[in-house]
């Protein structure tokens, strides 16, 4: 069992039902639909979590809203990929920019102040073609 009380299943099959306005049948259609995966006991009795209870609500509002039980699995299944790939754009964002970072941090240590370079500088004025300078 988890510390975390969302995800901690506590509620039998009855009770989880009531809850979520069901009956404890419709529980038994959505898991083997493969809609809900609710945790068993050593002897095998069905457990649910806060975390089911709101999986259920929400099967419960994609079905009103018309989709049947095959459309609200491939909504869920679509709403998990894009949470995923969300949380990979923000790892890769991240990523991105510590790396700009440390490349401006290296960029820092190789800038030298113009005194100090070894680079020839032309004396102010205008050259001429010889190489001299009209001032």
């Amino acid at each position: 069992m988890t510390d975390d009380p969302r995800t901690r299943a506590v509620y039998v099959i009855s009770v989880a039902a009531e809850l979520a306005g069901v009956h404890p049948q419709t529980l038994r259609a959505y898991e083997r639909k493969g809609l809900l995966d609710p945790s068993r006991t050593r002897g095998g009795s069905r457990r649910f979590s806060e975390d089911d209870l709101a999986l259920l609500r929400h099967i419960h509002d994609l079905t009103n809203a018309g989709l049947n039980l095959e459309g609200a699995k491939r909504v869920m299944e679509l709403e998990r990929e894009v949470a995923r790939l969300l949380k990979e754009i923000d790892t890769t964002r991240s990523d991105a920019r510590e790396a700009v970072a440390r490349a401006h941090r290296l960029y820092r240590r190789d800038l030298v102040p113009v005194s100090q370079s070894m680079v020839a500088t032309r004396p102010q004025g205008r050259a001429t073609p010889r190489g001299g300078v009209i001032r």
